[in-house]
């Protein structure tokens, strides 16, 4: 069987909603990724198989198979097919899997795995609340609700379970929080972010550029995150210790040894175990956890050969809990901040946080890499890489 390589990885700096990516239509900001990998590799456009790209919110200017709608935004010929994956936050590391499974196959020996989401533009939820609307329903019938009686589906009650199953406090979370907050702002400052991030203009804006995740508080302490209410009247979590919403895509480019010959390109890393699993839906964001345990067992490696995670930041108590069950070094942690200081842009995260792993491993002079991400309905994926 064939190998996969990433050759090359981008992503936008993430824009808070109605921030300074709210005038890009989803579809224009993405191409703006598709772009930044052929300019990166030298790459034909003719030689891009498919675009595989992760979407959350897939109603309005996100609608119609907004994977395809991103390559004709792009520069890449009409000929480069393109859809859509909806694994929820997970979606675009699901792409990311899809497009090494298909070039280990080979199937296919060039294939663009990506992501988008405007937050700003398709509001979270917006599918779900406009059918529910016009009268056509919600996306539990009733096999479902007699196999969960009584219960509504809800992240930030997951989250609140697992901080509670994990025994972690109010403290800890918010000391969390703050720590996002300030290795993203160590990471910005001394440039780690720069061989990641797109450039993309901003309209009505004195340098007419966006390279800086517009997310971040650099100004934050730890004692006016302590002061944050919390989200459920007696719960420990807050806005200041969960995901922002964000607007971004990213995108990455999977080749087998035939692709590296084609394009001519060295490898930046090697995808060496794909995982994805489903768990309990009620507490829903656990699921990372067995994934983990599962991608490392069916490697053949400990949590202690790895040398940095990428574990997604929808919740303060979803990182914490996974580095108490895996026993794992928290200086490896999410070495640049997460998605609590940088955003969640849903879709698009699988893809940002491969192209910030990717990249830190290289600066860092490190050689293996997981990424994990919690995902609606119970559900996980792992990917294991190794540095080139």
């Amino acid at each position: 069987m064939a190998e996969a390589y990433i050759v090359a990885a981008a992503r936008t700096a993430g824009g808070r909603r109605d921030g300074r990516l709210k005038d890009w239509h989803p579809a224009a900001l993405s191409g703006q990724t598709l772009d930044a990998l052929l300019d990166r590799t030298g790459a034909d456009p003719e030689l891009v198989e498919d675009v595989i790209m992760g979407c959350v919110g897939q109603a309005g200017e996100q609608s119609v198979n907004i994977a395809r709608n991103c390559v004709l935004s792009s520069r890449m010929p009409e000929s480069v097919p393109a859809t859509s994956v909806d694994r929820q936050c997970g979606s675009s590391q699901q792409a990311l899997h899809f497009a090494a499974q298909a070039v280990m196959s080979g199937t296919m020996n060039c294939v663009i795995a990506a992501g988008v989401e405007s937050m700003t533009r398709v509001p979270m939820g917006l599918p779900t609340i406009l059918a529910l609307k016009a009268g056509f329903g919600m996306p539990y019938g009733p096999v479902m609700e007699k196999r969960y009686p009584d219960i509504k589906f809800s992240q930030f009650t997951g989250a609140e379970m697992m901080a509670k199953k994990y025994g972690l406090s109010r403290e800890e979370l918010d000391a969390y929080a703050f720590g996002s907050h300030q290795k993203a702002i160590k990471a910005t400052r001394s440039g780690a972010f720069d061989k990641e991030i797109v450039p993309v203009k901003v309209s009505g804006d004195a340098d007419g550029m966006h390279t800086v995740d517009e997310g971040i508080r650099f100004d934050a302490s730890l004692e006016g995150i302590s002061k944050v209410k919390s989200i459920a009247e007696d719960g420990w979590l807050t806005a200041a210790s969960s995901s922002q919403i964000c607007d971004g895509a990213s995108a990455v480019m999977v080749v087998n040894e035939q692709g590296l010959k084609d394009l001519g390109v060295e490898p930046l890393a090697r995808i060496h175990q794909l995982t994805v699993l489903g768990h309990d839906p009620v507490i829903m964001l656990e699921a990372p956890l067995p994934a983990t345990k599962k991608a490392l067992d069916r490697a053949g490696m400990s949590i202690n050969d790895i040398d940095l995670f990428e574990v997604n930041e929808a919740f303060a108590s979803v990182p914490l809990a996974w580095l108490k069950e895996l026993n794992a070094d928290p200086d490896r942690l999410n070495c640049n901040g997460g998605a609590i200081a940088l955003g969640h842009p849903l879709g698009a995260s699988g893809t940002k946080l491969m192209s910030t792993l990717v990249h830190a491993l290289h600066t860092q002079d490190k050689k293996w890499g997981l990424q994990t991400m919690c995902e609606g309905g119970g559900l996980a994926n792992v990917t294991i890489i190794e540095r080139c």
